[in-house]
């Protein structure tokens, strides 16, 4: 049956109406959803401290904290080994290797309690475990996150706990198996809450960088703050050579939150007395100071904690 010129007319508004929703949908979706359309990172309060490593009795309340800032302590460490005289690897299951004695669990409590601006977290693996190396030493990546979801979210519960910070710096899995062990168990910590933040703690090292850029490249949209060791740059570094380092590593984690630091004995990078506050100060100008962490309050003790306070007033001055 032919079909009347005016029947045919409607069909032809229907279909130019249907294609209108569509393109204008189509291009909501690309202004809202878009995943690639993130802010800028911009300057921060954030000021993280390393503590308990070196057990010479330093506390939290040793620790002068200013208000203003967003304040967290990362307790070193947490590691997958064992206990004993001659620790070895445990796959996963981690125990704590930090000053318990001094930084117990209603020792967390108390401190969040007397500073609503203060945060804990647990660093994971670190340099050393009794006289030797603490290598990445997984059996499988299965076995090994579902050991470290189970041992760490048993840690992260008891000590009321905040996130966790990755720190090895030793290896005896490649760079994929790396990414994968950490990347899930980041994963499945944050979706079962038992953490609101990770941060990962890479330096200038060819091994060190290869393993921590494949974590980045398959999950740094779960890691919030990179703790980048700019102190295991050689001693003596320029505030100029600080900023040129600065640039690589940003580049090499694109879009992350990497944050400036030194170590209080002096020993690497760029310090205090040679114009670390200088850099920052220039980052701060440039919208790039994400924020500032020390290794260690331990070191930092006999000083008084002048750097602390030093570093909290830059970061409290509004952006």
């Amino acid at each position: 049956m032919p079909i009347s010129l005016r029947a045919c007319k409607t069909r032809i508004e229907t279909i130019m109406e249907f294609y209108k929703c569509f393109i204008t949908l189509f291009i909501l979706q690309a202004i809202f959803f878009h995943p690639s359309i993130h802010a800028a990172p911009k300057n921060s309060n954030l000021f993280r401290e390393y503590i308990g490593a070196e057990f010479n009795n330093v506390r939290f309340t040793d620790v002068p904290i200013n208000s203003n800032v967003e304040f967290h302590f990362i307790l070193s460490f947490g590691i997958d080994y064992t206990t004993s005289s001659s620790p070895s690897p445990t796959n996963g299951k981690f125990n704590i290797f930090w000053d318990s004695d001094n930084l117990s669990p209603s020792q967390v409590s108390s401190i969040k309690s007397d500073h609503s601006n203060v945060k804990v977290a647990l660093s994971l693996g670190g340099d050393s475990v009794g006289n030797g190396y603490a290598y990445f030493n997984p059996s499988s990546v299965d076995s090994w996150v579902s050991n470290a979801v189970s041992s760490l979210t048993d840690i992260i519960q008891e000590y009321n706990l905040d996130g966790i910070d990755i720190d090895y710096e030793h290896f005896s899995a490649d760079p994929d198996t790396f990414a994968k062990c950490i990347g899930q168990l980041i994963t499945t910590l944050k979706k079962n809450g038992v953490i609101s933040f990770a941060s990962i703690a890479p330096f200038d090292d060819d091994q060190v960088q290869s393993h921590y850029m494949a974590l980045w490249r398959s999950y740094g949209h779960l890691i919030d703050y990179v703790n980048f060791q700019f102190y295991a740059y050689d001693q003596g570094t320029t505030v100029s050579q600080f900023m040129k380092y600065f640039e690589e590593q940003s580049s090499n984690y694109e879009g992350g939150k990497v944050l400036a630091s030194f170590i209080s004995d002096g020993s690497g990078g760029l310090s205090p007395d040679n114009g670390f506050f200088t850099a920052c100060n220039r980052l701060k100008s440039q919208q790039q100071l994400y924020g500032i962490f020390i290794w260690s309050a331990d070191d930092s003790k006999a000083e008084g904690f002048r750097y602390e306070k030093q570093s909290q007033a830059l970061l409290a001055i509004p952006h």
